[in-house]
């Protein structure tokens, strides 16, 4: 370390770096957080050193006797981080040398800070997504349980927020549950590319040490080191594809959180939430409100924010790295706090969900929701699907100027418009009719509700294996 600067990199400097400058330019603050996957990526780094014999077995023992201990300290709480060192890896390093001495100025052998960094950062990515999957995929199961269970619970459809046909609250559950099935993909797809090793590239330009790069890699559980050091060391591609995922995840979250908090009320009225899920108002004693859902649909819009941050650092950067790649690091791991937050809310809360089947079935019944079977059961009998549309039309403006719903339309009034209607159109104007009538795969009826369950169940059956 330089007298003069009291840096590691400072023998060419003549004076210190100004102090704000110091702060200013550090990132221990928040890269601490990274020091588990440091001293994981410095084990692996010297037993390669020690397998190509730039270390000796002794050296390799006491740098990971001492990596090790310095583990210790800091889950005890008993590190004490520096700001003038700059960075996890740097604090990691002076410690290692008070304890084990010169020997622990080895360590950096054959590597750079940023090759460093750039490992840690995918190993922490890997570990996140580990944990984050296990979420994602408790939320899925717990959506996939509850839709089986109501499968025949009958509840409105909407389009542009508007009753539209007859689905069954299962079947809409597992609407939700195909938007989490494709994220699944995302994270997994996304995971393929983090788990790929920079260790290795150095500063930019590879080293002149005989280093095993398949061996490090194997040690660290990465599938194959990077190809090229200039792009290693300058990615971070992966970031930008998990705060991409994060964000089309969050976005079907969102949607999910506006609509339970249009169900959970007094206007609607479909659903109950537990009280462990909601709060209270500090005014008004009746109020019990959605906080869950509307804290997910708020904290939406700061993972889009971090996704625009990444893309927008890494826009205009020539290769290979440079001081902006700092800023990639409290973004990432906000959103990945983020993330992991949400769907542990989710995956707690949608398997508690209460159905007011009541409220649900009475709010299926307005609107004339059974008014496109009506079409269809007169095209079945010959009439023109256009010539049907209308006569379905002039039916309901009936209704709605004698306040009758379809279904509770009797026989000659329906004929009024068109002689083609029999007794039979009783069984398709139900809701319970409507709801079985389209029994065909990715349709509403219970039995194909049920299947679709079992085949959402199947499939992460096998993520789970593997497949």
């Amino acid at each position: 370390m330089s007298q003069a600067t009291n840096q590691s990199w400072g023998g060419r400097f003549s004076e210190p770096t100004d102090a704000f400058v110091a702060r200013f330019t550090a990132s221990v603050t928040f890269d601490q957080r990274l020091a588990r996957q440091d001293i994981q990526g410095s084990i692996a780094h010297a037993t390669m050193l020690a397998g190509v014999g730039v270390l000796t077995e002794d050296e390799r023992d006491a740098i990971i006797n001492g990596l090790n201990d310095i583990q210790g300290e800091i889950e005890r709480g008993e590190f004490n981080w520096s700001v003038p060192l700059e960075d996890v890896h740097m604090n990691i390093e002076a410690r290692l040398t008070e304890k084990i001495g010169v020997t622990g100025k080895k360590l950096h052998t054959g590597r750079s800070r940023n090759d460093q960094v750039a490992t840690d950062i995918r190993l922490f990515m890997r570990d996140e997504i580990d944990v984050i999957e296990g979420e994602l995929k408790r939320l899925r199961e717990g959506m996939i349980e509850l839709a089986d269970r109501e499968a025949e619970t009958i509840m409105p459809g909407f389009t542009h927020l508007q009753t539209a046909q007859p689905v069954t609250f299962g079947h809409h559950l597992l609407a939700w549950q195909e938007m989490l099935a494709r994220d699944h993909e995302r994270l997994l797809d996304c995971r393929k590319r983090v788990n790929v090793m920079p260790l290795g590239a150095a500063a930019l330009a590879g080293t002149t040490y005989p280093i095993d790069r398949h061996v490090s890699a194997e040690l660290l559980g990465f599938d194959r080191p990077a190809e090229n050091s200039l792009d290693a060391v300058s990615d971070r591609d992966f970031a930008i594809e998990f705060t991409s995922f994060a964000s089309i995840l969050l976005m079907h979250l969102s949607r999910m959180s506006e609509e339970l908090v249009l169900w959970t009320s007094a206007q609607f009225n479909f659903i109950d939430l537990p009280d462990r899920f909601c709060t209270g108002s500090s005014i008004m004693p009746q109020k019990k409100n959605p906080d869950v859902p509307e804290l997910v649909r708020g904290k939406t819009g700061r993972v889009y924010g971090h996704l625009m941050a990444l893309l927008t650092l890494m826009k205009s950067q020539p290769l290979a790295y440079n001081k902006d790649n700092q800023e990639d690091k409290e973004p990432l791991f906000d959103a990945v706090d983020t993330v992991r937050d949400c769907l542990k809310a989710f995956a707690d809360m949608v398997p508690a969900i209460e159905p007011k089947k009541a409220s649900m079935y009475e709010a299926a019944r307005r609107g004339f929701s059974t008014a496109t079977d009506l079409a269809d059961y007169l095209v079945r009998k010959g009439v023109a699907f256009r010539d049907a549309h209308e006569i379905v039309g002039q039916s309901v403006a009936y209704g709605l100027k004698s306040e009758k719903d379809l279904s509770e339309m009797s026989l000659d009034e329906l004929k009024q418009f068109s002689d083609t209607i029999e007794q039979d159109v009783f069984e398709v104007l139900t809701l319970e009719g409507s709801v079985a009538a389209r029994n065909h795969i990715g349709g509403t009826a219970p039995n194909q509700v049920r299947a679709a369950a079992q085949r959402a169940r199947e499939a992460l059956g096998a993520l789970k294996a593997g497949a």
